[in-house]
């Protein structure tokens, strides 16, 4: 700087407020060239097992394989098998410069090996850097995500990104507490009511690996049931994974938990808890810190070391298929983690599934079920209530409840509060003419019309409001509601029992529990709060909308969703009542009646046994455009004794309408084939589907195809 700009002020000291403002802004608006990642020209090499195999973050099947890159001499302390690193993928053989590989766009990926020399011939490309040293991924880690890939017909790559969550620095940077002793083994509490129930935690406790199909009795007990089972396997000096379909039941896990062994012997993993909160408490569990975990469907994963016992609980509830790629489900995957690390296993719910059925009937699992006595005392009285008795009730018919329903209301009210399920949410989610029954349709897209609210009426798909409707069929204005939603049924219920509070839980606004005072709690399935002392009734409303579902599992989702509220009833004992509308001749619902959930689901089992469906058979669908499928199929060297079911029409989604994972674009037709192949020809489809799928992509071009291996909903 001249001595000329001195004398005027020209240096940033002498600026003035208005000429500094004005170079931080400039400096800030500069576009400063970021720093590139090194490429490790010229760099050497490290000296021992110079070579990196590395599984990278791309999902697609073609690519499910292994890598080999070159370790540079200053990443080979950082370069161990398990961390994360970044490498440069798609380069090609053209750049090459002093027989290295270069090029490439950066991607993430985890080192499963260092190796002396590669098998592959050409030259490769370097490590771009090590993520973290953290080891995140490890050998056992890597079996299991190969296996679920395999299983499922996916890829390693897709696998992992469910396996291992995200990283956060600020988590990984904070150590984690040293591992507590292992506890006192437990009492047996409330297992006493199981026949086997203390033999069970015996086992667990002495380092056994007893696997059982539990079912649990109704109320309150089974979350601290399965603290014990889990104190049980901490006291054997091994860890425990528990996993619960949502982030309430978790929550009872894990107070149980606290209350039993005390903070800090177990890891809470839920969506609820943030990431890096989360990353934290996984951490802790992949340091071996901590040997017990809790958590919703993604803890499935959870590496927690010397496992001695896997837990899950309610495995008819549809949060446990994962809606990303491959769609592993919960119980499948602890199912390959007992077999691979020779644990205990306990699949528990109020109901039972086909498969868990299936768990037993094949010898896999022993049954854990108390006596008849017991389930009968602790279990409510259950009613039912046919179409003969609404047919002869007609005031109850348009209310939607027929006296025996009033009646106990009216009596469970002067004891407790009152659940009553109602198998839809909202106001009116259908309607119809009120004089020929025509379903009530929008005038711009044809959708179906809803009432959310009292005086409101708009279409479902397109959202257009109809303030002046009138039947195309009839010409009639008025309309009348198919389906009553909980929001209605809420109303109906406050105005009949003025003095008494009306709450509402759904999937808006869900309820973790109410008080033990008088109070109708209208709730959706899967809603149902907890009630201090339990519900002194309970009413099943709409039980036709649950069973006229044209899907396989209709009956058994039914019966697990009236299961599951009626358990928490108060028991028969204690005048606990509980009041179904539906056909009483149905075989769900003389399930409920007869509080038999186990027999159900053999009965099930048998059948689809003469039908050849799932369980029994392994079952995969293709999803597409109707020549990208019969492409496909065409193309997949299937198993010589699979079965291809279909292809069928899928229905065309409509402008507006609400979408879910996986179905059709806008406007497209699409079809669904269904494969089914007998016992023991499972691996071998999953094999053929993912081959075809691969060579496929690889060749690139062509309408997409979507394969999903044991599809939850089959039609």
């Amino acid at each position: 700087m001249s001595s000329e700009n001195e004398r005027q002020g020209g240096g940033a000291e002498g600026a003035g407020p208005e000429q500094l403002a004005l170079i931080r802004e400039t400096v800030r608006k500069a576009k400063v060239p970021k720093a590139k990642p090194r490429t490790w020209r010229g760099a050497a090499l490290a000296k021992e097992l110079p070579v990196a195999r590395v599984v990278v973050n791309k999902g697609v099947l073609h690519l499910d394989q292994y890598f080999d890159y070159a370790v540079p001499e200053e990443l080979d302390a950082a370069a161990q098998p398990g961390v994360r690193v970044r490498v440069r993928f798609g380069a090609g053989a053209r750049n090459v410069r002093d027989g290295r590989r270069e090029g490439g766009g950066l991607i993430d990926g985890f080192l499963v090996e260092r190796r002396a020399e590669s098998d592959y011939s050409g030259p490769l490309a370097a490590l771009a850097g090590v993520v973290s040293p953290e080891r995140v991924l490890s050998a056992d880690m890597l079996a299991l995500a190969r296996a679920v890939a395999d299983r499922y017909a996916g890829s390693l790559a897709d696998v992992l990104q469910l396996a291992i969550p995200p990283r956060n620095a600020r988590a990984e940077a904070k150590p984690s507490p040293e591992p507590p002793p292992p506890p006192a083994e437990p009492a047996a509490g409330t297992w006493e009511r199981y026949p086997q129930g203390p033999a069970f935690l015996r086992a667990l406790a002495t380092g056994g690996a007893p696997r059982a199909v539990w079912t649990a009795l109704p109320g309150p007990h089974w979350a601290q049931e399965i603290a014990r089972a889990v104190g049980a396997t901490l006291a054997s000096g091994r860890g425990a994974l528990v996993v619960v379909p949502d982030g309430r039941s978790a929550g009872r896990v894990d107070a149980a938990l606290t209350e039993l062994l005390g903070e800090g012997r177990h890891a809470l993993l839920t969506a609820e808890s943030g990431p890096e909160r989360r990353y934290r408490q996984w951490l802790a569990v992949r340091r071996g810190a901590v040997r017990a975990v809790v958590g919703t469907r993604a803890a499935m994963f959870a590496p927690v070391e010397h496992l001695g016992l896997v837990v899950v609980w309610e495995d008819g509830d549809s949060s446990h298929s994962d809606d990303n790629a491959p769609f592993p489900h919960v119980r499948e995957v602890l199912e390959l983690r007992a077999a691979h690390d020779k644990c205990g296993f306990l699949l528990g719910s109020t109901s039972c599934t086909v498969e868990a059925a299936q768990l037993v009937q094949s010898g896999w699992a022993a049954p854990l079920v108390a006596d008849r006595t017991v389930v009968r005392a602790a279990a409510p009285l259950v009613r039912t209530v046919g179409d003969g008795e609404l047919a002869r009730d007609e005031a109850a018919r348009a209310a939607r409840l027929p006296s025996l329903a009033w009646q106990a209301v009216r009596d469970g009210l002067k004891a407790g509060p009152v659940l009553v399920q109602v198998p839809r949410r909202g106001y009116a989610p259908r309607l119809a003419c009120a004089r020929c029954r025509t379903p009530a349709r929008c005038g711009q897209c044809a959708g179906p019309l809803e009432a959310p609210d009292e005086r409101e009426l708009r279409c479902t798909w397109c959202g257009t409001a109809e303030a002046d409707w009138r039947c195309a069929e009839c010409g009639a204005n008025r309309l009348r509601a198919q389906i009553v939603g909980a929001r209605r049924t809420a109303e109906e219920l406050g105005r009949a029992f003025p003095a008494v509070p009306v709450r509402t839980s759904g999937r808006d606004h869900v309820l973790d529990s109410v008080p033990g005072r008088p109070s109708l709690v209208v709730s959706t399935p899967g809603a149902e709060p907890v009630a201090e002392g339990g519900y002194a009734a309970a009413l099943l409303l709409d039980g036709w909308a649950m069973l006229s579902r044209p899907d396989l599992r209709a009956g058994e989702e039914a019966l697990r969703r009236w299961i599951s509220a009626a358990s928490l009833v108060r028991g028969q004992s204690e005048g606990g009542t509980v009041v179904v509308v539906a056909e009483p001749t149905l075989r769900p619902v003389q399930a409920l009646v007869r509080w038999d959930p186990v027999g159900h689901a053999v009965r099930e089992l048998a059948e689809r046994a003469e039908l050849g469906f799932p369980p029994v058979s392994r079952m995969a669908e293709a999803v597409g455009r109707p020549e990208a499928v019969e492409a496909f199929l065409m193309a997949a060297q299937l198993p010589p004794d699979a079965q291809v079911l279909g292809p069928v029409p899928l229905p065309v989604a409509d402008p507006g309408r609400p979408r879910r994972p996986g179905d059709p674009p806008v406007g497209e037709r699409w079809e669904r084939a269904l494969v089914r192949v007998p016992p023991g020809s499972g691996a071998a489809l999953a094999a053929a589907l993912k081959t075809a799928q691969a060579a496929r992509l690889a060749r690139g071009g062509g309408d997409p195809v979507r394969i999903r291996i044991d599809p939850p909903d089959i039609g």
